[in-house]
Protein backbone atom coordinates (compact mmCIF):
# COMPACT_ATOMS: atom_id res chain seq x y z
CA UNK A 1 0.00 0.00 0.00
CA UNK A 2 1.50 3.01 -1.08
CA UNK A 3 1.67 6.49 1.28
CA UNK A 4 -1.53 8.15 -0.38
CA UNK A 5 -3.61 5.15 0.67
CA UNK A 6 -2.29 4.37 4.48
CA UNK A 7 -3.01 8.22 4.53
CA UNK A 8 -6.51 8.12 3.38
CA UNK A 9 -7.13 4.83 5.32
CA UNK A 10 -5.84 6.45 8.09
CA UNK A 11 -8.11 9.46 7.94
CA UNK A 12 -10.99 7.48 7.52
CA UNK A 13 -10.12 5.62 10.86
CA UNK A 14 -9.78 8.56 12.19
CA UNK A 15 -12.71 10.24 11.27
CA UNK A 16 -15.17 7.25 11.80
CA UNK A 17 -13.85 6.84 15.31
CA UNK A 18 -14.51 10.26 16.04
CA UNK A 19 -17.76 10.37 14.89
CA UNK A 20 -18.40 6.97 16.75
CA UNK A 21 -17.46 8.93 20.04
CA UNK A 22 -19.41 11.73 19.51
CA UNK A 23 -22.52 10.01 18.78
CA UNK A 24 -22.26 8.11 21.32
CA UNK A 25 -21.24 10.94 24.62
CA UNK A 26 -25.06 10.85 25.33
CA UNK A 27 -25.22 7.12 26.04
CA UNK A 28 -21.68 7.94 28.61
CA UNK A 29 -23.99 10.43 30.41
CA UNK A 30 -23.94 10.19 33.98
CA UNK A 31 -27.74 11.46 35.07
CA UNK A 32 -30.47 9.41 35.20
CA UNK A 33 -33.29 10.45 32.83
CA UNK A 34 -37.42 10.12 34.42
CA UNK A 35 -38.46 7.11 34.07
CA UNK A 36 -34.90 5.24 34.39
CA UNK A 37 -35.00 1.84 36.08
CA UNK A 38 -31.42 0.34 35.76
CA UNK A 39 -31.92 -3.49 36.70
CA UNK A 40 -28.98 -4.89 38.95
CA UNK A 41 -25.69 -5.77 36.87
CA UNK A 42 -24.78 -8.94 35.85
CA UNK A 43 -21.35 -11.24 37.44
CA UNK A 44 -18.34 -11.94 35.51
CA UNK A 45 -19.72 -15.42 35.59
CA UNK A 46 -23.20 -14.46 33.91
CA UNK A 47 -21.57 -11.94 31.29
CA UNK A 48 -18.96 -14.86 30.40
CA UNK A 49 -21.98 -17.29 29.60
CA UNK A 50 -24.61 -14.91 28.00
CA UNK A 51 -21.91 -13.33 25.71
CA UNK A 52 -19.47 -16.37 25.19
CA UNK A 53 -20.78 -19.37 26.35
CA UNK A 54 -24.50 -19.57 24.99
CA UNK A 55 -23.31 -18.61 21.04
CA UNK A 56 -20.70 -21.07 21.23
CA UNK A 57 -22.81 -23.63 22.50
CA UNK A 58 -25.55 -22.61 19.73
CA UNK A 59 -22.85 -22.44 17.11
CA UNK A 60 -21.99 -26.16 18.54
CA UNK A 61 -25.45 -27.32 17.89
CA UNK A 62 -25.86 -25.66 14.70
CA UNK A 63 -22.64 -27.47 13.01
CA UNK A 64 -23.61 -30.58 14.75
CA UNK A 65 -27.08 -30.49 13.17
CA UNK A 66 -25.46 -29.87 9.90
CA UNK A 67 -23.14 -32.74 10.25
CA UNK A 68 -25.34 -35.13 11.48
CA UNK A 69 -28.21 -34.85 8.71
CA UNK A 70 -25.91 -34.23 5.80
CA UNK A 71 -26.95 -36.22 3.20
CA UNK A 72 -23.86 -36.60 0.54
CA UNK A 73 -21.76 -39.76 0.83
CA UNK A 74 -18.74 -38.47 -1.41
CA UNK A 75 -16.55 -35.44 -0.32
CA UNK A 76 -13.90 -35.80 -2.72
CA UNK A 77 -14.35 -34.00 -6.12
CA UNK A 78 -15.20 -35.82 -9.01
CA UNK A 79 -12.25 -35.51 -12.01
CA UNK A 80 -14.24 -35.33 -15.19
CA UNK A 81 -13.92 -37.56 -18.41
CA UNK A 82 -11.22 -37.03 -21.06
CA UNK A 83 -9.30 -34.28 -18.78
CA UNK A 84 -6.09 -34.76 -17.35
CA UNK A 85 -6.65 -33.46 -13.70
CA UNK A 86 -5.38 -30.04 -14.24
CA UNK A 87 -8.28 -27.73 -14.65
CA UNK A 88 -8.42 -24.00 -15.52
CA UNK A 89 -5.23 -24.18 -17.26
CA UNK A 90 -4.89 -22.29 -20.85
CA UNK A 91 -4.30 -25.43 -22.45
CA UNK A 92 -7.89 -26.66 -21.17
CA UNK A 93 -9.26 -23.25 -22.27
CA UNK A 94 -7.65 -23.73 -26.11
CA UNK A 95 -9.36 -27.62 -26.39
Amino acid sequence: MDKKNALRAGALAAGTTLMMLLMTSPALALTRDDGDDPGSGLSVAETLGLYVLIPLALFAVIAGLVMALDKSKDRAPKAKPGKSGKTGTAVDAKV
